[in-house]
């Protein structure tokens, strides 16, 4: 027993020693607790949960701000989590999302007239939140996976909450069936990664070594396994299918949760995979470089093209989102040390504009019931300011200026270009041109619901809005933020 003492005091040493880089995870996790015994204690509690948990995102968020100020330089918890100033960014990033969300269920009348209320759902998404946060400072494999199931587990539950008929049902299931099997997948490439290397931390220098002396089919099969699994988060080509059934059968505020908070983790999880191939003396290997980039294109193509057959306002966006999915792939493909900022801001555009549309979009369905582009026929005329907000995150959508979006594809645009100039890769100049084909390709769908709103001539009565509610104060906020950060990319640039 004596000979296991000095063990058991390295491991405890171990965990006491990254306690202090999990001080948000351990609020997150009091605050799932709080909810749990107030829903336990309290037979009306709606309100009171949904405090304890705004409260506890909120805390959550600005102790992720302050870990930025003293960041882990080396792995913690035997090199599972790097807590450095990039995770605690995008720990910051996640809980804002989480914020909106909190915000949108609040004033979601489907939602609060559930039987179950909105309780269990914010119960939830502490869990997902905890998930997305090691997600985005995760180093290895394990760690890596543990919080994907994490993140889909509560995103199931999500999706089936608010299950009131058979297509919505149908959504909730296939959304399962194919999260289990991308899981299986990626599992089944992690058992090969280990095989060859013997290691499951991704930015040790050796494991990066042993993966590049693996047979090259084996290799590109079991980096394609691991890629299933990351790519279900951030559905892009060719896991892409279950998007638009989800995104349309789910409620509104978990679609937009469902666009956004994912792909966040996801994102940063495969951009430190690519950055240990920068920071290391062995280069990323061109076989998944070029898969990759194929990935890329093919999901900016296939996005924005089908996305101008859609009639259905968030089977739109769905496909928007796989589009705007290629271009996060193509910006951590550049230089992903460099481009964390040009990543970040990317996806703090992509979060504001998308919430906003949301919030738009859940709006006008509860006030008028109207899901498809077509209905909003007319709208502009008797609900200019609403109509008008929902033009300019469409704008911002296509990257147009003066909106964040421009800045954020403008970026990215000068990255690739930058990456083309110093190595003269062909990929690099196919991917700046399929980004520059579908950036032209998304006006042809997303100025449909102004040219619905505001040019068509309808024999409908002007329907009015009514009062103005929290939601579109929120959103109105977010499309002040939309301008702003257009004008003046500095502020944003400048938080890093």
């Amino acid at each position: 027993m004596r000979a296991y003492i000095p063990q058991i005091s390295n491991l405890l040493n171990g965990v006491w020693e990254g306690l202090p880089f999990l001080l948000p995870e351990f609020i997150l996790t009091i605050t799932f607790l709080m909810t749990i015994f107030s829903g336990i204690a309290r037979k009306e509690k709606s309100t009171l949960t949904w405090c304890f948990t705004f409260i506890g995102i909120t805390l959550a968020g600005i102790t992720a701000v302050m870990q930025r100020f003293s960041p882990a330089v080396e792995p913690v918890f035997f090199g599972m989590i790097l807590p450095d100033t990039h995770g605690a960014t995008l720990k910051a990033l996640v809980s804002v999302v989480c914020l909106l969300f909190c915000v949108f269920v609040y004033y979601n009348q489907p939602l609060r007239k559930h039987p179950k209320k909105i309780d269990d759902l914010l119960s939830v998404l502490l869990a997902i939140h905890i998930g997305l946060n090691l997600m985005v400072v995760a180093v290895n494999w394990l760690m890596a996976y543990i919080t994907i199931e994490m993140v889909s587990i509560g995103s199931y539950i999500m999706v089936a909450y608010l299950s009131r008929n058979n297509k919505q049902s149908e959504a909730a299931m296939k959304y399962v069936l194919f999260g289990t099997v991308c899981s299986a997948i990626m599992l089944y490439g992690l058992s090969f990664f280990y095989g060859y290397t013997g290691s499951l931390n991704f930015v040790d220098p050796k494991h990066l070594a042993s993966l590049t002396s693996m047979p090259l089919p084996v290799f590109i099969v079991a980096a394609l396994f691991v890629l299933t699994g990351i790519g279900f988060k951030l559905s892009f080509v060719p896991f892409h299918f279950w998007s638009p059934d989800v995104y349309q059968g789910a409620a509104t505020p978990v679609t937009a949760f469902l666009s956004t908070a994912p792909k966040v983790g996801a994102i940063m999880l495969l951009g430190r995979f690519v950055l240990a191939w920068s920071q290391s003396t062995v280069a990323l290997p061109m076989p998944l470089f070029y898969l990759l980039a194929v990935v890329a294109i093919i999901s900016m193509l296939l996005g924005n093209l089908v996305a101008i057959r859609q009639s259905n306002m968030k089977r739109m966006m769905a496909y928007s989102s796989i589009g705007h999915t290629g271009f996060l792939v193509m910006i951590i493909l550049t230089d992903a040390e460099r481009s964390f900022p040009i990543l970040f801001f990317f996806l703090v555009s992509y979060v504001v504009m998308n919430m906003g549309v949301f919030m738009l979009a859940d709006y006008l369905e509860e006030k008028f019931g109207f899901t498809e582009i077509t209905q909003y026929e007319g709208l502009g005329r008797s609900n200019p300011l609403i109509m008008g907000v929902l033009t300019l995150f469409m704008v911002s959508l296509v990257g147009l200026p003066p909106t964040v979006g421009f800045v954020a594809k403008l970026l990215t645009f000068s990255a690739v270009l930058n990456a083309y100039e110093s190595n003269a890769n062909p990929a690099w100049l196919f991917l700046l041109i399929t980004g520059a084909i579908t950036t032209v390709v998304a006006l042809f769908f997303y100025f449909k619901i102004p040219l619905q709103a505001f040019l068509k001539n309808t024999n409908m009565e002007p329907k009015q809005s009514g009062t103005m509610n929290g939601l579109l104060i929120v959103a109105f906020l977010l499309c002040l933020l939309t301008l702003l950060f257009g004008i003046f990319p500095a502020f944003l640039l400048d938080l890093l």
